[in-house]
């Protein structure tokens, strides 16, 4: 299983403090199953962003753990003001591996109705936004359907195992299930930071995908498009979503507590 959103790397930001906590964290996804992590360290206002620095961690996390694991580089990008406009002054800096796919997080608190413009000025620079755990976001726990506006401007969607878990509430377990059963989803990933509240587990959720979807789902959702991410390549086919373009509307509608959510 390949992972593109991991806090790993030690004393940059809310993850790991120090090596010995990194390398055990690393030790410990690759016990999992995880063979491949991308390390996104945060970039906002309490977190700088330092692509060198990074590398040093990297570099020293790796000397200690050895081949057991593929590691690569990204970013916890959030949407402010000054990250925007740095990354499309400097489309290459934060994104997984130099490459096109840049993980984007929404605050809690606002999103910009015009977001969809920041995203299609991504595209201009040869960016490919993939939202991050729109499942926990509690203006989009509100009002889930405005991610089908983002998945029709090409943006692509990673939800959290753990909340298929339900480690951050029932309405984002919920929501999450719901994303995934409409297909709106493209990457699971484990959000890591820690052995305890936000461990490197995969294998639980990709598990519990194959059951409820089968295992294609969950090999496409947790190896095959993950993989096409670390090595910037285009995803390959995926499936049709529900209720994201209008010929599909119709098979959108249903009762239940995520077609409340979702204005039906």
């Amino acid at each position: 299983m390949i992972d593109i959103h991991h806090h790993l790397l030690f004393d940059t930001d809310d993850g790991p403090k120090d090596l010995d906590g990194a390398v055990a964290q690393a030790e410990a996804a690759a016990e999992d199953g995880i063979t491949h992590i991308v390390c996104t360290s945060h970039a906002n206002s309490t977190w700088k962003f330092n692509p060198e620095r990074n590398r040093e961690r990297l570099d020293a996390i790796r000397e200690r753990v050895g081949g057991r694991l593929t590691f690569g580089l990204g970013c916890d990008f959030h949407l402010s003001y000054e990250n925007i406009a740095e990354a499309l002054e400097k489309p290459r800096k934060f994104t997984i591996n130099n490459g096109r796919y840049l993980l984007v997080e929404f605050a809690d608190f606002t999103i910009a109705e015009n977001i969809g413009d920041t995203f299609y000025q991504f595209a201009l620079r040869g960016m490919q936004p993939i939202i991050t755990h729109p499942e926990r976001n509690p203006i989009l726990q509100r009002n889930p359907q405005r991610i089908a506006e983002w998945l029709r401007g090409d943006c692509v969607v990673q939800i959290t195992a753990g909340s298929l878990e339900g480690r951050f509430g029932k309405t984002a377990q919920t929501l999450a299930w719901e994303l995934l059963r409409r297909r709106w989803v493209h990457f699971i990933a484990t959000d890591a930071h820690n052995l305890e509240k936000r461990p490197p587990r995969l294998r639980s959720a990709c598990e519990a995908v194959a059951a409820r979807f089968g295992e294609e789902t969950a090999h496409r959702l947790c190896v095959e498009n993950p993989r096409a991410a670390f090595e910037d390549r285009p995803l390959g086919s995926q499936p049709e979503p529900e209720g994201v373009y209008p010929e599909t509307e119709a098979g959108a509608r249903g009762g239940g507590l995520m077609a409340r959510l979702f204005g039906r």
